[in-house]
């Protein structure tokens, strides 16, 4: 059967590694077209060729740095050129809005201000930039989705996660609001919001200590990034008059914030 995302142009930032990666190889085995961003220009290399071998129609790739206006102009507007210049359909439809991450797991009386502002910058004004600048390559009444990769801490406060948890509810509540603003547009917009999963998340919250990483996850069995990209891709195919406003996921393991169980 022919998937409803074939030929379908599906952008996704953060595309370099986890479950920006993971959802690349998802969609390209719909055989949808593929515009990639994020800062590690050479892993996007790698991420771009597994996608043309998992039967991506086409993949793309361009620098993005979702924490600097200029950059999503930038790569705003090589999207639509990208698009214009290849076959039908000449329009975007899903914008996967995935670049983001936690920095530090520190108390707020001894947080820092770059790992704060960073967070807040890629987790929500991000999201806010993406979607300014892409608006306008989404159709209307055709089933275009917007997907935001919130997090379980969004729903959940815990200590040392003040400016995650911040970060991630306001995705959460950019995403409530662009649902009532786009009302009536037929576009589509959802939050899909993981908790524990097993991705380079942990590595780069602790700024690569890889022993205090692996502890995150000692014991458990997490979620995956490609049980998250899986998911993408069921929410992005539903039929058009179908929205999957906010989609929270655990892994079997995670009760809570504060109950996880783990296997000696």
């Amino acid at each position: 059967m022919t998937s409803r995302l074939q030929d379908k142009w599906i952008l996704i930032t953060g595309a370099s590694s986890g479950f920006g990666a993971a959802a690349a190889q998802a969609f390209a085995a719909t055989g949808a077209r593929l515009l990639l961003g994020a800062r590690r220009v050479e892993r996007l290399a790698e991420v771009a060729g597994a996608a043309r071998r998992a039967g991506a129609a086409s993949v793309h790739f361009h620098f993005l740095d979702v924490s600097k206006t200029s950059s999503v102009e930038a790569f705003a507007a090589w999207a639509r050129t990208t698009i214009q210049a290849e076959a039908e359909p000449k329009h975007l439809h899903v914008l996967v809005n995935n670049a983001g991450g936690a920095l530090g797991l520190d108390p707020v009386a001894r947080g820092l201000d770059a790992d704060w502002e960073t967070m807040l910058q890629t987790n929500v004004l991000g999201v806010l930039r993406m979607t300014r600048a892409l608006l306008p390559l989404l159709p209307q009444h055709a089933g275009a989705s917007i997907l935001n990769i919130g997090s379980y801490a969004g729903h959940t406060a815990y200590e040392g996660g003040s400016a995650y948890c911040a970060a991630k509810a306001g995705e959460l509540q950019v995403t409530r609001v662009l649902r009532l603003e786009l009302n009536g547009t037929g576009i589509r917009v959802s939050s899909i919001d993981p908790g524990l999963a097993l991705t380079e998340f942990s590595l780069v919250r602790f700024k690569g200590d890889a022993a205090r990483a692996e502890a995150v996850y000692a014991g458990t069995e997490p979620l995956t990034a490609d049980d998250i990209a899986e998911i993408m891709v069921w929410v992005a195919g539903r039929p058009p008059h179908v929205n999957i406003d906010e989609l929270l996921v655990k892994p079997t393991d995670q009760a809570a914030t504060h109950k996880v169980y783990r296997r000696t």
